[in-house]
């Protein structure tokens, strides 16, 4: 991996981590920079971004202390998607949000254009990217 494609995704997750960036923002960086795709695992407190030659990065995702319920609340999980989609809340409260509804991690299909949040128990909700 270029050192300049690991300087953009660290960048990257600071300024998400911060609350200082959209997500359409942030994926169009990471797709310029030629990331397929990123998984953040809430359990293990890590982001692994991939990119198409099989090459991985990861960066520690300070994520809230908190308990991730068992139960997945899918409709909890919309709820917070939607108020980031909207702006009313940034990236360290959409974790908040997310975790509370029972979140364990998702994974960011950049190429494929949708989100797959999941749960302990295999539980999924894809959520596709809105209209540009």
């Amino acid at each position: 991996m270029e050192a300049s494609t690991r300087d953009t995704i660290e960048q990257c997750a600071r300024e998400s981590h911060a609350g200082l960036t959209s997500f359409g923002a942030l994926v169009g960086r990471l797709m310029q920079a030629g990331i397929e795709s990123y998984h953040a695992d809430y359990r293990r407190c890590d982001t692994t971004y991939y990119l198409p030659d099989g090459a991985t990065h990861a960066v520690a995702l300070p994520a809230p202390d908190a308990i991730i319920p068992q139960q997945f609340d899918a409709a909890a999980l919309v709820q917070a998607i939607r108020s980031a989609q909207h702006g009313a809340v940034h990236y360290p409260e959409f974790m908040a949000l997310s975790m509370a509804a029972g979140c364990v991690g998702y994974m960011v299909w950049i190429a494929g254009r949708h989100v797959s949040y999941f749960g302990h128990r295999g539980e999924v909700h894809i959520e596709h990217f809105p209209p540009a």
